[in-house]
């Protein structure tokens, strides 16, 4: 699963580029986090139930933004973005996109090979 925020694949050569795809969720914290929460947050300090919960979510909506890339076809993602956003007082909207692309690694043959994409090209990986 090859991931990146930037624009471009060091190593590896673009030969399709499949379009934007997505995963989203909308999560709210359970009653009991909420109420431990509210405590901790007069204390100060990491409330450890919501940082739990944006974990949770940002894991989920990576795979299902990855899901949608291999349906299409792709091997990749480029220009990988969080966007967030509350809905009412409850809600929490993540998403996660980026650009589904087809790469290959380049080897030890082409310039601009990497450690990563030679081993990946030479089947050491």
């Amino acid at each position: 699963m090859l991931i990146v925020t930037t624009m471009d694949l060091p190593g590896y050569k673009v030969d399709a580029v499949l379009g934007e795809v997505m995963g989203m969720t909308v999560r709210s914290a359970n009653v009991g986090a909420n109420f431990i929460a509210g405590f901790k947050a007069i204390a100060g300090g990491e409330i450890s139930e919501y940082t739990k919960l944006v974990y949770d979510s940002r894991n989920q909506v990576m795979q299902r933004m990855w899901e949608q890339c291999v349906e299409r076809g792709g091997n990749a993602i480029i220009g990988m973005r969080f966007d967030t956003g509350d809905i009412g007082q409850a809600f929490s909207e993540v998403c996660a996109y980026g650009t589904a692309v087809v790469v290959h690694p380049i080897g030890t043959t082409q310039e601009g090979g990497t450690p990563q994409s030679i081993a990946e090209a030479t089947g050491m990986r």
